[in-house]
């Protein structure tokens, strides 16, 4: 406990997440890509048949996608470098905040406008004809592996990003590995091979864990929910281990790519 307390300091760290909230705050273009856009895809909850399971799936599915990719990976990504080309991480290590702190000060403002925005989609999906979800804990532990996961590919791409404005490029591969995976659910008449190869993507893993936790759909293609709360589980359990082999490795790749001072 006393080592974890050395590395990390719950004052300056709450100190410094308020500080890079604010500073995201007076943005106001990446605030509505955080905080406003990642809601709008729940207006297509308005097509189709009101409180259609497959109609919900895909607006909640394609929610979350956004949440992940933006409040979270684009902008801790943008926020990391922009502080590390300023010099102000450099300047910041120089004293006694470390590293674990300003790792998690940059993407802890994401990571709660994202735990926010899901909880509150609960109530605005309900109003809009849904049903709540079968299996609330699935939904939570999504929540909280895809602010992980997509927080350290963040930090990863930035090790081969110049400055902010190269994360519009940079940023692609990982938008794009996220954006097919749920393609799997999308297109029943998909290949079973591609199929097999986009449900390893943590795209496809998201996908799943929406429709399975939320909605009890057992399958592509299934508009009708048959699995129950405890039936959720063990189809939970491929697209878990999928989600947290991707956090392991996003982790991993941070930790050991991680760059504090801009390219010489």
């Amino acid at each position: 406990m006393t080592a974890l307390a050395d590395r990390l300091s719950l004052r300056r760290t709450a100190s410094l997440t308020r500080w890079n909230m604010v500073l995201l705050s007076r943005n106001r273009l990446a605030l509505f890509y955080a905080a406003v856009m990642p809601l709008l895809p729940l207006a297509l909850l308005l097509t189709g048949e009101r409180g259609s399971a497959s109609v919900g799936a895909g607006a909640i599915v394609t929610m979350f996608l956004v949440i992940a990719l933006f409040p979270v990976y684009y902008n801790v990504l943008a926020q990391f470098v922009s502080r590390r080309d300023e010099l102000v991480l450099k300047r910041m290590r120089t004293g006694e905040t470390r590293d674990t702190e300003l790792l998690a000060s940059v993407a802890l403002p994401g990571a709660l406008i994202a735990l926010v925005l899901s909880a509150v989609a609960l109530p605005i999906s309900v109003a809009l004809g849904q049903s709540l979800p079968v299996n609330p804990l699935l939904y939570m532990a999504l929540a909280v592996l895809a602010v992980i996961m997509f927080s350290a590919f963040a930090y990863w791409t930035a090790a081969w990003t110049k400055n902010a404005e190269a994360a519009q490029l940079t940023s692609m591969p990982i938008i794009i590995l996220a954006s097919l995976g749920p393609l799997t659910n999308s297109i029943p008449e998909m290949a079973d091979r591609l199929r097999d190869v986009l449900s390893l993507t943590p795209g496809a893993a998201l996908s799943d864990l929406v429709r399975i936790g939320w909605f009890g759909l057992d399958g592509p293609g299934a508009e009708q929910a048959t699995l129950t709360f405890a039936e959720t589980w063990g189809q939970a359990a491929g697209p878990l281990v999928v989600m947290a082999a991707w956090t392991y490795v996003a982790v991993v790749l941070a930790r050991r790519s991680m760059r504090w001072e801009p390219r010489a």
